[in-house]
C-alpha cells in the first residue's frame, strides 16, 4: 500500500500536465486562428497581436508537452514567430503563410494529444 501512493501521485501529475498542455494548445489555436484571419482580411498590426498571444501559449504548451505534440508546438512557435516577424515589417502576404502553417502543426499537435 505505501507504494501505490507514489506511483498514484505520479500518474496524477503525469495528467495534470497534459491537461496544462491542452488548455494551452487550446489558446494558441484561438489566436492563431484570430491571427490568419486578420491576415486574410490584410491587416498586418492586428495579425501581429493575435500571433504573439498565439506563441505565448504555444510556449507554455511545449514546456510540458512530449514526444509527437512537442514537435508540432515547436514547429508551430517557429512559424508564430516567422509570422510575426514579416507582420512587424507589414508583409501582410508572409505574414499570413506562416500563420497558416502554425494552425496547421496546432492542429496536429492537438490531434495528436487525443
Amino acid at each position: 500500500m505505501k507504494k501505490l501512493a507514489p506511483l498514484f501521485a505520479g500518474l496524477l501529475l503525469c495528467l495534470s500536465t497534459t491537461v496544462f498542455a491542452e488548455e494551452h494548445l487550446d489558446q494558441a489555436l484561438e489566436h492563431a486562428n484570430a491571427a490568419l484571419a486578420e491576415g486574410q482580411a490584410g491587416k498586418a498590426s492586428s495579425l501581429v497581436t493575435h500571433a504573439k498571444a498565439a506563441l505565448d501559449h504555444s510556449l507554455a504548451a511545449s514546456i510540458v508537452a512530449k514526444s509527437v505534440p512537442k514537435g508540432h508546438i515547436d514547429a508551430a512557435s517557429e512559424s508564430l514567430q516567422d509570422a510575426i516577424d514579416h507582420g512587424t515589417l507589414n508583409h501582410v502576404e508572409p505574414a499570413t503563410k506562416s500563420a497558416e502553417e502554425g494552425v496547421t502543426h496546432l492542429k496536429a499537435a492537438k490531434a495528436a494529444t487525443k
